[in-house]
């Protein structure tokens, strides 16, 4: 079956419109979808989505989560081993993070990483014939905001909110943050390590992002406000 952007699509189908565009400039191919020989073809149900001017991907509902290479990810360290740290996150298999995927690591200057530290990396390598591999640092060694997350909370969420708090279009972060400061990052793996001034603080903030994802645009900023002034009464 041949579909479009915008369309819903089942494993198998044939995207007539990527395969055409391939053929006269650059495509990017995200989650949910596979190159063959003869065009591009859907892995998984959901719904094709685009983003100019040539990146495409399957947006769908799914809780466990498939690495694919660039991806920020949130893991935890779960094992050391040799130069090796083992990073869990959500995937079948464990992610490889070498102490050399820091910014300014070396043999003697090794990062301060230990069992059951919150990291924030990128996906290096995702491929289904090779094990996942992690670094915290960008193309230029520096890490940005990658690499041990301190303090805050974590917790889990489908991989759909993720990209729709992320989505531009969403108003939910700025209503946050109009409201009060807090330090925010989000893993396409499905989680969310949040940070602000209280307990309290940040557990709104937490119910605020779970709360929205079958929110429209209207109900999340209405809903945001009623949490600020929710919050400012107990302050007071």
């Amino acid at each position: 079956m041949k579909v479009s952007v915008g369309e819903v699509v089942l494993p198998g189908d044939f995207c007539e419109e990527i395969s055409k565009l391939g053929e006269k400039s650059r495509v990017i191919i995200g989650p949910g979808l596979r190159k063959e020989v003869d065009g591009v073809y859907a892995t998984k149900a959901g719904v094709l989505k685009k983003r100019d001017p040539g990146t495409f991907w399957i947006d769908s509902y799914q809780k466990r989560y498939v690495p694919s290479r660039g991806e920020n990810v949130i893991g935890v360290v779960v094992q050391k081993a040799g130069d090796i740290f083992r990073v869990d996150v959500g995937g079948s298999n464990t992610a490889a993070l070498s102490y050399l995927s820091f910014e300014g690591a070396t043999k003697k200057n090794r990062p301060d990483v230990q069992i059951g530290d919150v990291i924030y990396a990128k996906m290096l390598v995702a491929s289904k014939d090779m094990e996942p591999e992690l670094v915290c640092v960008d193309s230029h060694g520096k890490k940005g905001r990658l690499g041990v997350l301190a303090d805050g909370f974590v917790f889990k969420c489908s991989l759909n909110l993720i990209r729709k708090i992320l989505s531009p279009s969403c108003p939910l972060l700025n209503s946050l943050k109009n409201e009060w400061p807090f330090e925010l990052a989000a893993g396409m793996n499905g989680r969310i390590w949040i940070k602000a001034k209280t307990m309290r603080e940040t557990i709104a903030v937490g119910n605020a992002i779970l709360g929205a994802e079958y929110l429209s645009d209207k109900e999340i900023k209405s809903m945001c406000t009623n949490i600020a002034t929710i919050l400012a009464g107990h302050i007071s």
